[in-house]
């Protein structure tokens, strides 16, 4: 397992190309329950036991891809990213920052206690 190609974007750069011509998948890799909760807008649901469910949601593996968890100390992110490097894709960011740093960058986070 190695680490030397992981990604990672900060909650300004996710921003930006949130709304740029080629927006990112942008995947929550929390539980669902988490992200029905709190998650950041625009992103979609695929807990990290799950994240080869992947390969059917985003074929292209050349699609860029940003998972996010809930903060940088959260390790199903980067493990994510690096699952999802192994099966193909090519462009593959870890928003290491996850839910508390698109906060902390005075994001709006949406959900049911948002």
């Amino acid at each position: 397992m190695t680490t030397a190609t992981l990604t990672t974007i900060t909650a300004q750069d996710l921003k930006q190309q949130l709304r740029s011509d080629r927006p990112p998948v942008l995947i929550n890799v929390l539980s669902h329950e988490a992200y029905r909760k709190r998650r950041v807008p625009g992103s979609i649901s695929v807990p990290q036991d799950d994240i080869d469910q992947v390969r059917q949601i985003v074929p292209d593996t050349a699609q860029p891809i940003v998972v996010y968890c809930a903060n940088p100390d959260c390790t199903a992110s980067p493990e994510s990213a690096e699952r999802l490097e192994e099966l193909g894709y090519t462009h593959v960011h870890d928003f290491e920052g996850g839910l508390a740093g698109w906060r902390q960058a005075g994001f709006d986070l949406i959900g049911e206690e948002s």
